[in-house]
C-alpha cells in the first residue's frame, strides 16, 4: 500500500485505518495527498487495483482567493498552518515541512485528469462537516468516477466532531 499525507502534516496511513485497505495494490491519499495519489496512479507502471481518496483537496477557489491565501501564508506561515489545521478539525498532529508551491498546488490541482484513470476502483471518503473543501461540489464531481462515502458527523480528518 502506498499512502500520501495531507498539506503540512505527517499523517501515517494508520490514522485512517478504519477507511483504507492496507493491501499491496492500493494507493491512498489524504487531502493534498489525494492529489499526489492521483498523479502517482497516472504516472506509475506499478499495478494499482484501488485508489482511495480521503477528504480529497477539492476547492472552488478563484485566483483572487488563491492569492489571498498565498499572501497570508507568506505573512505568517506558522499561523496560517495552525488556522488551517484548526479549521480542518485537528489541533495536535505532527506537522511536515511545507512550502508556498505546495499551497499553490493544493488550490490549483486539475481534478479533471482523474478521468484518465481506467480499470482502477476509486473510493472517495468525505466528512459530513468538512470545512476545508467544497464538499457539495466534491461529491457531485467524484460520484462520476467512483464510490463516494459520507462519514457522518466527521470533519476533514474524517474524525467525529468534538
Amino acid at each position: 500500500m502506498k499512502f500520501f499525507s495531507g498539506f503540512c502534516v505527517k499523517v501515517d496511513k494508520d490514522f485512517f485505518s478504519e477507511y483504507i485497505e492496507d493491501k499491496e495494490f492500493v494507493v491512498a491519499g489524504f487531502s493534498y495527498g489525494a492529489q499526489k495519489a492521483v498523479d502517482y496512479v497516472l504516472n506509475t507502471s506499478q499495478r494499482v487495483d484501488k485508489l482511495q481518496l480521503l477528504s480529497p483537496a477539492f476547492f472552488d477557489y478563484n485566483q483572487k482567493l488563491i492569492d489571498l491565501n498565498v499572501r497570508a501564508f507568506r505573512k505568517n506561515k506558522e499561523l496560517y498552518i495552525k488556522n488551517f489545521l484548526n479549521k480542518a478539525g485537528i489541533k495536535n498532529i505532527d506537522k511536515a515541512e511545507c512550502f508556498e508551491k505546495d499551497l499553490i498546488e493544493l488550490f490549483s490541482f486539475d481534478w479533471k485528469k482523474i478521468n484518465k484513470i481506467k480499470n482502477i476502483k476509486i473510493e472517495v471518503f468525505l466528512g459530513e462537516f468538512d470545512k476545508i473543501i467544497a464538499l457539495k461540489k466534491a461529491y457531485e464531481f467524484f460520484k462520476n468516477y467512483g464510490d463516494v462515502y459520507f462519514i457522518k458527523k466527521a470533519n476533514h480528518f474524517l474524525k467525529e466532531l468534538d
